[in-house]
């Protein structure tokens, strides 16, 4: 498999008719093993094992409606209210973390109006709170935990 900057975890890969596909205990069922999906699996991991937070209150590949169009947002995390409050957005190891990954975020952002960004492509992970008024991110110095990040 394809070498993180996150922890390592043990996963239930299969192959079917020669591809792969990873157990995704959030989703409960095996999905294709994409780079992109190998970033998923790992980085959900890493906050749920290693940041606190509650498995429970992370969606994963929830779909939306913006201005007519089907969009899905790779992860999203709720308060225990059922409030979204973090867009994440995952990459593939070899995708460059750029402006245009932070404006997907925002598009989606159009329709939950969250707080919060966190961003990652395996190898970088980016988290921010959005500041509002004055339109610009504020970025944490590391990915914070889950009690840190809701009192925020």
């Amino acid at each position: 498999m394809w070498q993180l900057n996150l922890p390592t975890c043990k996963f239930s890969i299969k192959k079917q008719n020669e591809k792969p596909y990873i157990f995704d205990s959030q989703r409960k069922k095996y999905v294709s093993l994409t780079p992109e999906e190998w970033v998923r699996q790992n980085f959900i991991q890493y906050l749920i094992l290693q940041k606190s937070y509650p498995a429970a209150l992370l969606a994963i590949e929830k779909q939306l409606i913006i201005n007519g169009l089907r969009k899905r947002c790779d992860a999203i995390l709720y308060d225990f209210s059922g409030n979204p409050v973090m867009i994440i957005e995952f990459k593939s190891p070899g995708v460059t973390i750029s402006q245009a990954t932070f404006d997907q975020a925002a598009v989606y952002n159009l329709k939950l109006k969250v707080d919060f960004f966190m961003i990652s492509n395996g190898m970088q992970h980016y988290c921010c709170k959005i500041d509002h008024e004055n339109s610009k991110y504020l970025f944490f110095e590391n990915i914070p935990d889950f009690n840190t990040l809701m009192n925020s």
